[in-house]
């Protein structure tokens, strides 16, 4: 058994004032026994306003959420996934990247991972969403080992593309984080049946910690952290209260469901699709 944290956090418009309620989440992670700490997407900054957000937006090397996430590792002796920031990526590339961490209990960075899909839409009520004009995709999945088992990381609108998550447990992921910024109207119809699917077609424990709660540029994220076993059993759900929620991952449990359904052994590539 190993025990892992997640930050179910309302993130705001300050990424100082970010930085303190993560060191401060991550400290009760701690001392609470937990060996590897989860935190949501855009952990520390979470600001629809584009044009005061660009002040804040950094490069990692000045990021000072990045930097409490780091410092407070190698202090607590916590591995920390930070679920995303918003980022600066330099390299003539204009806009940013929305990128995951892996952070181990010396404070360094094992993993980085930026995320693959980005969500434009044109709603039928007039609304317009283009994440892909201010964020650049990743080009590349990660899997990265950890105390609690074989980390496959993944941000928020990841969830709605199953293959990826095939390639992750293809590459030896037991565990699949999700760090998301739900909208609620997706989050009340899709947040659990799709968390669950995930961790069911996988063979993995999901642990997806969220944003929740009304923030400071207006909008509302639906909560509801969640870790799920390989059987697709809610072990957290944390409802919509920000905090810090525990739970206990066994790998015994993993191998025991692939065991009694080895759908992984059992993948196949797909022949092309003829249509008649």
């Amino acid at each position: 058994m190993t025990r892992v944290a997640l930050l179910q956090l309302t993130s705001g418009i300050d990424p100082v004032e970010g930085a303190r309620l993560l060191v401060a989440g991550l400290e009760e992670a701690a001392a609470g026994g937990a060996v590897v700490a989860f935190t949501p997407e855009m952990t520390g900054l979470l600001d629809r306003d584009r044009t005061r957000a660009a002040a804040s937006i950094v490069g990692e090397e000045a990021d000072v959420v990045l930097a409490a996430a780091r410092a407070s590792a190698a202090r607590l002796g916590l591995w920390v996934h930070l679920g995303s920031l918003a980022l600066r990526p330099g390299g003539g590339e204009s806009r940013y990247v929305n990128r995951g961490f892996v952070i181990d209990d010396g404070g360094a960075v094992r993993a980085r991972y930026d995320k693959l899909h980005l969500f434009d839409v044109d709603l039928a009520t007039g609304e317009h969403w283009r994440e892909s004009a201010a964020y650049a995709p990743g080009a590349g999945a990660s899997v990265v080992d950890t105390p609690a088992g074989r980390l496959g990381q993944s941000i928020c609108y990841d969830l709605r593309f199953p293959d990826l998550y095939r390639a992750l447990s293809d590459a030896g992921a037991e565990i699949l984080a999700i760090p998301a910024a739900f909208t609620v109207p997706t989050g009340e119809a899709h947040w659990h049946v799709l968390m669950r699917a995930r961790a069911i077609e996988a063979g993995c424990f999901v642990v997806a910690a969220a944003q929740t709660g009304t923030h400071a540029d207006g909008r509302a994220t639906y909560g509801h952290s969640l870790v799920v076993d390989p059987w697709g059993t809610v072990l957290l759900d944390m409802g919509t209260a920000p905090g810090v929620g525990f739970a206990e991952l066994d790998l015994m449990r993993l191998h025991d469901v692939r065991s009694r359904i080895p759908a992984l052994r059992h993948r196949r590539e797909i022949p092309p699709v003829t249509r008649a």
